[in-house]
């Protein structure tokens, strides 16, 4: 809550990486619906492979690890599990499941943290519990030697920390001069400090940014995942914690570090998202169906430059190409030519 607490009490300024950051996300933010409305029925394959990948990577960031030949039958079967790691990759997949079906409608409350907890750690003695004794988070060096990196609330604070947390973040959520982003990833810091469970966190922490994902309108997470993004850059992960962390229990910490890797991975989860939809195959003629279907929604005159903004995964060529055909059929008239061609149906 130390984050929260801080943003809230006055953001004088965003340094001008978040900014970038931000606003990269928001353009890719407003693609989103576009892209998948153009292409409903190729996103299977994305939500399938990005659920495998999820459960998968944000285990082995931990060291939670299971056989390749055995990870579709844990993920999508209904066998008997051999041990505890395929019982916490089959968990983490509920909660993925719990999250991608409610999205928005699932609160972000100390309850949900502790139901997805549990899921995440199946049949345990204290899933879904807040650590009963205090538990700091060791750096282990090369030469075997281990030191303190960072002292996390004690038990004894942590249900009144997490309380605080809950009630900051609502209060951050009514704080219109606050981007979502930025609050986003302010929650999820101050989540890691307070690391209330025994065990577990940083799955958790990473279900949670999902969910967070959700209520900001960000469903990218969906099709392409974030938590196979963040084991990719694990180092940077750790190192931006570290950097961020340091101070925080006086309030003096600098949080920009986290902020700015959650917003890389965000974006980064977009442009993968654009890409590996642009080269999926798609149906034939689902493309000339989706340029019609543009054509007929319109009120009145039209561009090129009209369709392909609505139309971002289909090329300027290939619209020409539909509007020609749809001129020799009577369909639609060009009415000036040149670069700035307008174009109407025929009847309005």
């Amino acid at each position: 809550m130390m984050t929260l607490k801080k943003f809230i009490a006055g953001l004088e300024s965003i340094p001008a990486t978040t900014s970038w950051y931000l606003a990269d996300i928001s353009e890719s933010k407003g693609r989103q619906e576009l892209y998948t409305k153009q292409a409903p029925q190729r996103l299977n394959a994305l939500k399938e492979h990005a659920l495998i990948e999820s459960a998968v990577s944000s285990n082995r960031i931990e060291g939670v690890e299971v056989e390749r030949k055995r990870i579709g039958t844990v993920i999508f079967g209904k066998s008997l599990l051999s041990d505890r790691s395929e019982e916490e990759v089959r968990g983490y997949r509920e909660a993925l499941n719990l999250i991608h079906s409610q999205g928005s409608k699932l609160p972000i409350t100390e309850k949900t943290c502790k139901t997805l907890h549990a899921l995440t750690r199946g049949e345990i003695w204290d899933a879904g519990k807040y650590k009963e004794k205090d538990s700091n988070i060791i750096e282990k060096r090369p030469n075997g030697t281990s030191s303190i990196r960072f002292k996390t609330v004690s038990a004894k604070q942590t249900p009144k920390a997490m309380q605080r947390l809950h009630i900051a973040w609502e209060d951050a959520v009514k704080e219109a001069g606050m981007h979502r982003i930025i609050a986003l990833a302010a929650y999820s810091l101050d989540f890691l400090c307070i690391h209330p469970f025994r065990d577990g966190n940083g799955r958790v922490s990473r279900l949670l940014m999902l969910l967070h994902c959700y209520h900001s309108g960000i469903e990218v997470g969906r099709y392409i995942s974030m938590e196979r993004l963040i084991e990719q850059n694990k180092e940077r992960y750790y190192e931006t914690l570290k950097l961020s962390s340091e101070g925080w229990h006086e309030g003096k910490h600098n949080p920009w570090h986290y902020i700015n890797f959650l917003c890389f991975i965000i974006k980064g989860a977009y442009t993968e998202f654009e890409e590996r939809l642009g080269n999926i195959p798609p149906p034939r003629g689902e493309k000339t169906d989706l340029v019609r279907k543009s054509v007929n929604s319109i009120g009145g005159n039209f561009s090129v430059a009209d369709l392909q903004k609505k139309l971002p995964g289909i090329s300027v060529d290939l619209i020409r190409r539909i509007l020609k055909d749809m001129q020799d059929e009577g369909l639609v008239e060009c009415i000036n030519r040149g670069r700035s061609a307008k174009w109407r149906k025929m009847g309005n």
